[in-house]
Order: structure tokens, then sequence, then C-alpha cells
């Protein structure tokens, strides 16, 4: 390994990814640290490759950064048997370099929003497995920093879209690939519901932002996203306009036929307990990193168009 860099991000997913661009952005000097060693990141960014869940690996790695960055997300049906044991290990490389830990969550801890918009003062009331393990984390975290150990800042992001959001995203490979072949996109549940969902590169800038920020440690920050919160059907209407097609194709999976197929897919399996996002509004408020620390986010279509473009750059032969 060279000197190590002040900033070492842990996961090479399009999260990640999106904080190395957003740090590097800033002149900033990023190790980024996932499992293979290997990452289609730009020339000057080290990867190193290794087990976060390894305390002594994680130490070795960070040690001398000024921050450091859990961005790592095991598929879902990982999560309970891999993800705790990934968190502490690079929570004890941040304390044994003394480091900032900035962490990317979601917003699965808060339950369902029982008709209220998420803010980061809402309690944890979790009712899926997800949501709780979610909770738990990052409750963890944030006994650590009262504690004194680390250095502990939280952000936030809902459903998130973007370069690189693939399967997994409600608006990813089901919405960009259909719209550009002229078929139809499929979402989860209900898509005349309003959904808040984070655009990937907003999220990049606003996990730098709370990695360098002096009033940002010890508090839990929703990351920017556009007011204007939207239908899910209303969404994928402008990705259809912005890929040239003249009208929207668009049906929700209901919960029956993500049962079916997760019957041979587990990381479908684990969507089902998330159905109920999808059932009513979900609005995730963001004012607060806007009015404090005034991050703001990429206006939905422009974010949209991006997004498209990084698609249509995949399948030339549209």
């Amino acid at each position: 390994m060279n000197d190590t860099p002040n900033h070492v991000v842990f996961g090479a997913g399009a999260v990640g990814r999106a904080t190395v661009d957003a740090l590097r952005r800033r002149g900033e000097s990023v190790r980024l640290v996932n499992r293979s060693g290997s990452a289609p990141v730009p020339k000057d960014v080290e990867v190193v490759g290794g087990d976060a869940a390894d305390p002594a690996f994680t130490t070795a790695v960070t040690r001398g950064a000024r921050v450091v960055y859990q961005v790592l997300n095991p598929q879902y049906h990982q999560w309970t048997a891999r993800f705790p044991a990934l968190q502490a290990g690079v929570l004890a490389a941040a304390e044994a370099a003394g480091a900032r830990l900035v962490s990317m969550e979601n917003v699965y801890m808060y339950g369902r929003p029982a008709g209220r918009p998420f803010v980061e003062t809402r309690p944890n009331a979790a009712h899926t497995r997800k949501g709780s393990l979610r909770g738990r984390m990052a409750d963890e975290l944030l006994a650590a920093h009262r504690a004194g150990r680390v250095e502990v800042v939280i952000g936030r992001a809902s459903d998130y879209f973007g370069p690189h959001g693939g399967f997994q995203s409600n608006l990813g490979d089901r919405v960009f690939q259909p719209a550009l072949r002229g078929r139809t996109a499929t979402v989860l549940g209900d898509p005349d519901q309003p959904h808040t969902y984070t655009y990937i590169p907003d999220i990049g800038e606003g996990l730098a932002l709370l990695g360098e920020h002096p009033e940002a440690p010890g508090e839990i920050w929703h990351l920017p996203n556009d007011p204007s919160t939207r239908t899910t059907r209303q969404l994928v209407d402008i990705v259809y306009r912005l890929a040239g097609q003249p009208r929207t194709k668009v049906r929700g999976m209901p919960a029956l036929g993500l049962r079916a197929i997760g019957i041979f897919n587990p990381v479908v399996r684990e969507l089902i307990e998330m159905q109920y996002e999808f059932a009513e509004p979900f609005i995730v408020d963001s004012s607060k990193i806007t009015t404090r620390l005034g991050a703001t986010a990429t206006p939905l279509e422009e974010a949209l168009e991006h997004t498209l473009a990084s698609y249509r750059a995949q399948t030339p032969d549209n």
C-alpha cells in the first residue's frame, strides 16, 4: 500500500464511487477499499482488497487517515450474516486512526411513514428485519460517538437512483433499460404514490460534505433530495420522454409477483418486506442539511437525464 491518504472509502458500489468522485473534485487524496482490490475508478485512486470485517485489516488500511467512509452494502439476503461485522470492522479502524467516521444509511429504521414526512428526529420504529438491523447498527455508532470513542456522522438517503444504480434500485435497470428500448418498465408497488428518491451523485457530495464540515459530527443528516417530491409514475414519464419514446409503459410489481420470483431469487425475496414504502406517500425531508450545511440536490429532471445518459452509454445499440 502507498502512504495512507486523508480519506478512505469502504465500499466500491455506486455510492462508494460517487463518494470518491466528490472527494476528488475537492482535490482530496482517496483510497478505496473493497473485497476484490479492483474497481473502475481513476488511476490516482488506490484500490485495496480485503475483508472489512477483519479489524486487523481495516486498521492497517486506514492508519493515518483523517476521514473514513462506511458505504458498504452486502446483498440484501446477506445483511443479517455480514453487515454488523462489516460495520464493526470499519468502526474499529476509525477509532484506531482517530478519524471521523461517516456512515451511509437508508431510512428503513423509521418504519412506515404513517402520513408524515421523515425527519431526522423521527424515532426508530422499524417493523421489518432489515429496518430493525439498520436501527441497531445506527444506535451502536451513535453510542460510540457519545462515549467519545470515535467522531461519528450519519448520512441517510431514501431509495437511490443514478449511474450504476443497478437492479436493486426501483429507478434502475427495470426502468432505464426498458425506456431506451421502448419496452415496459417495472416498479415496486403503487407507481402513483409520491415517493422521494435520492440521486447517487448527491449522496456522494453529501457524504463528502459530512466528512469535512465542523458542525456535522454526532448527528443524523438526510442527504439532499429535490423537495418537489413526485410519484414514481411521474418520474418514469420523464425518463420515457427523455428517451424519445412516444408514450410511457410502466407496470407495478405486486407482492404476489415478487413472492413468485423470490422462490428462486433470494435478493428479490428480500424486497417483499419493503413493499410498504410504495403503498402510501413516502417523503424524506432533507431541509436540515440544506439549511444548516448548505447542501442542495440536483433538480430531478436533470438527475434523470444524466442517469439515462449513463444507461445509454452502456447500451450503444439503442
